[in-house]
C-alpha cells in the first residue's frame, strides 16, 4: 500500500469534510456547490431505453453496438462539425475518469516519457501520469513546452475548473505544434455543449485539424449534458491509429460498457431536445448565482463555459471556503486544481433551482 500512495497524491476532498460540518449545521441546510455531479433527472426517453435493455444476459461488446456507433458518428458530424468519422475513429469507454487516469498506462507510456495538462486542471490528469510512472508537466502554453519526451498533451475545453474556452486560431496552432513534435493531443471536451458566453470548438473540426484526424483524439461525456453521471458512458473519437491499439487494450482488460448503458447512450446521443432543456435549467442557475457572487464581493474570471465559476475574493482560497462555510455553503478551493488556485473557489451550478435560491439569499444577507 505505501507504493501506491507514494505515486499518488493526498485525495483532496478529504480536507474539505470539516467545512462539509460546518455549512450542514446552518439552520436551512448545506448548500453544496463544490461537486459537479447532475441533480436533475435522467430524460424519460433515456431511462426508457436502459429499461427496455434490462434483459441483457450476454456479455457486451467493448467497440459498443454498431447502433451506438452509428450513434456516436452522428452526433460527432452533427453538433461538433467533425467530417468522415467511421466506426475505426470511435471507441466507448466506462465513463471518462477511467479513461483519463488509465490512459497513459494504456498507450504503454512509463518512465522517460513526458505527459502535459494545463497549469489549472482536473486532477486526473497528473493521477494518470502517476499510475503509469511516467514524467509530467504542468503548463501555461503547451507550445512552449520542451517537445522532448513528451508523449502525451492532454487539452481541455471547456475547462475544469476555470471554464475558459481555447479558441479555434488557439486550438489550430496547438494541433500543428503537436504534429510539428509528433506529440499525440487527447482533447477533454466533456463540457463542450455547455458554452455560455462562447461556443466551444472541438478538436475535431476541420478548421482545427486541417481534415485530418492524425494524431489527435477527443474525449466526450454523456454525465453533463444527458445527466447520465451514475450511467458511466462516455467516448473517444479520433485517430484510428490510436484508438484501434487502444480497442485491443481494452479487450483484454474487459473494459466494457454495459449492454443497457449503450442503449441508453444510443438514446440520448439521438436527441438534442433534452439537451437543450438542460442547459436552460443551468443558465438560469448561473445567471443568479453570478450575480449573487459578484454583488457579495467576488470577482469571477473565464466561466464562459462548463458548470462552474470560476470566483475570488483575492484572498486564500481556504479562506473563502470557510467564509461561505459559515453561511452553509460549500465550495472547492482552487488549490485542488493546481498552485495557481491557491485564491480562487470553483462554484458548481450542479444543485436544485431551490438550493441555488437559498445561496442567493444568504449571499445577500
Amino acid at each position: 500500500m505505501s507504493a501506491v500512495s507514494d505515486r499518488l497524491p493526498t485525495f483532496p476532498w478529504d480536507k474539505l469534510e470539516p467545512f462539509k460540518k460546518t455549512a450542514a449545521a446552518h439552520l436551512d441546510g448545506i448548500v453544496d456547490l463544490s461537486v459537479g455531479t447532475p441533480v436533475d433527472p435522467v430524460p424519460e426517453l433515456v431511462q426508457k431505453a436502459l429499461i427496455a435493455a434490462a434483459d441483457s444476459p450476454g456479455y457486451p461488446t467493448v467497440w459498443g453496438t454498431p447502433e451506438l456507433r452509428d450513434a456516436i458518428t452522428g452526433w460527432a458530424e452533427r453538433r461538433l462539425g467533425a467530417r468522415g468519422i467511421t466506426h475505426r475513429h470511435v471507441l466507448p469507454v466506462v465513463g471518462s475518469k477511467e479513461l483519463v487516469a488509465w490512459l497513459p498506462t494504456q498507450l504503454g507510456l512509463g518512465p522517460g516519457d513526458k505527459v502535459a495538462y494545463p497549469r489549472l486542471a482536473y486532477p486526473t490528469y497528473e493521477v494518470g501520469a502517476r499510475l503509469a510512472r511516467a514524467d509530467h508537466e504542468a503548463y501555461d502554453d503547451p507550445t512552449a513546452l520542451d517537445p522532448a519526451n513528451l508523449k502525451l498533451l492532454w487539452l481541455n475545453s471547456p475547462s475544469n475548473p476555470t471554464g475558459r474556452v481555447l479558441g479555434k486560431e488557439e486550438l489550430t496552432r496547438i494541433v500543428a505544434w503537436a504534429r510539428e513534435h509528433g506529440v499525440l493531443v487527447v482533447a477533454d471536451e466533456c463540457y463542450l455543449e455547455l458554452g455560455w458566453e462562447t461556443e466551444p470548438v472541438s478538436v475535431l473540426h476541420p478548421d482545427v485539424n486541417g481534415g485530418s484526424l492524425d494524431g489527435v483524439v477527443a474525449v466526450h461525456s454523456l454525465s453533463k449534458r444527458s445527466n447520465l453521471a451514475g450511467y458511466r458512458a462516455a467516448f473517444l473519437l479520433g485517430d484510428p491509429a490510436v484508438l484501434g491499439p487502444l480497442l485491443e487494450i481494452r479487450k483484454h482488460g474487459g473494459m466494457m460498457t454495459s449492454a443497457p448503458t449503450q442503449a441508453a447512450a444510443v438514446a440520448a446521443l439521438g436527441d438534442d431536445a433534452h439537451v437543450h432543456e438542460q442547459r436552460e435549467r443551468y443558465a438560469a442557475r448561473r445567471t443568479v448565482l453570478r450575480r449573487a457572487l459578484l454583488d457579495h464581493g467576488f470577482r469571477i474570471e473565464h466561466s464562459e463555459a462548463g458548470l462552474y465559476l470560476w470566483a475570488t475574493r483575492d484572498e486564500s482560497c481556504w479562506d473563502t471556503v470557510a467564509h461561505l462555510a459559515e453561511r452553509g455553503i460549500l465550495v472547492a478551493p482552487g488549490d485542488f486544481y493546481g498552485p495557481a488556485g491557491e485564491s480562487f473557489v470553483r462554484v458548481a451550478l450542479t444543485a436544485t433551482d431551490e438550493r441555488i435560491e437559498a445561496a442567493v439569499r444568504r449571499l445577500a444577507q
